[in-house]
């Protein structure tokens, strides 16, 4: 069973990101990968099948309707911005827009906020560096704050769900680390970035979106989280066996493999519930804050470059420092404080 398992953990963790063809429909292949797990685990049944059916239902159900506001709400919401971005001192304007969305995408979920920061960006006029730094700040953000309930995003989702715990569990775990961090994300924008309307900026790839695109994102996102609840259960065993006794502090570490491998995959993975909260607090931590450092770590991140043609290797200059000194500080955090 180990070996079976272990194979299955390899394909998930490298098929995504070596053929294109999985990364393009990683939903389907993750729900396959999935069913391959538990019933080579065993822990297939009716409870097990009712959970992975129940999951996702809330957080689809807030990526539609915060997809259908925004929708409606686009247009004046563009007009609005580049009107209080000519107020605010501009500076102080681009850090406010990271610590609100890293806030707000707790609720609105980490892919609406991800696209309401696409639509931000489409409206401002600044040159490209500016904005590749704006729009990394701000998937940090997203990517950590969105984990503080389970709807914000798909690893907050399995999380929860792992740890048979309630709402606003990971706000009460993990909270008082998450909220500074958003706020810091925030204030480096105003020491980092340094604009000028000399160059040209980022150009979004974006029209209004349609019903059925909203619709079919929903899909995804139903079929992307039952798929992780089934790998998490699966996992069960090989979780038992060589993670419950590792160091969380060795986790935490690990876990910088979440920069180019997606962290709710990671996350459903690893968690099990027999473990203790310093070790689940390092987890998410390593997570959620190594996923910011590359493009492919978490969904904002995917969505925010793929729309706004942000290049691998703009995000990585930017991205890969940003995110060891955050992983540094948190790591001294946890040490001393616990």
């Amino acid at each position: 069973m180990i070996v079976g398992l272990s194979i299955i953990l390899v394909l998930v963790l490298f098929l995504p990101f070596t053929i294109p063809f999985v990364e393009r429909n990683l939903e389907m292949f993750l729900f396959v990968m999935g069913i391959a797990a538990v019933v080579v685990s065993g822990v297939l049944n009716r409870d097990l099948v009712m959970k992975a059916l129940e999951d996702p239902i809330h957080i689809t159900i807030a990526v539609v309707v915060a997809g259908l506001i925004f929708k409606w709400l686009q247009k004046p919401f563009e007009k609005s911005i580049k009107g209080v971005s000519q107020i605010l001192p501009f500076k102080l304007f681009l850090a406010l827009i990271i610590i609100i969305l890293g806030i707000v995408s707790s609720v609105i979920t980490a892919i609406i906020a991800a696209l309401v920061l696409v639509a931000i960006v489409s409206v401002l006029e600044l040159d490209r560096k500016s904005e590749v730094r704006f729009v990394i700040l701000a998937c940090y953000s997203i990517g950590m704050g969105a984990v503080l309930t389970p709807i914000g995003e798909p690893l907050s989702t399995i999380a929860t769900s792992k740890l048979n715990a309630d709402f606003f569990y990971l706000l009460r775990l993990i909270g008082s680390d998450i909220i500074p961090g958003v706020i810091a994300f925030g204030l480096l924008a105003i020491i980092l970035i340094h604009p000028t309307k000399k160059t040209k900026g980022l150009k979004a790839n974006q029209g209004k979106e349609s019903l059925t695109d909203i619709l079919i994102r929903g899909f995804k996102v139903y079929l992307f989280v039952m798929a992780l609840t089934l790998l998490g259960a699966g996992f069960e065993p090989f979780i038992k066996r060589f993670l419950l006794d590792l160091n969380p502090y060795i986790l935490y570490w690990i876990n910088m493999i979440s920069a180019v491998l997606d962290n709710a995959t990671l996350a459903a993975a690893e968690i099990s519930s027999e473990m203790d909260e310093p070790t689940i607090k390092a987890i998410l931590l390593g997570l959620l804050i190594s996923g910011g450092m590359l493009i492919p770590g978490n969904i904002p991140n995917i969505i925010a470059a793929g729309k706004l043609n942000i290049k691998s290797v703009e995000w990585a200059r930017f991205g890969v420092p940003i995110g060891l000194i955050a992983m540094i500080i948190y790591f001294i955090t946890i040490v001393v404080f616990g």
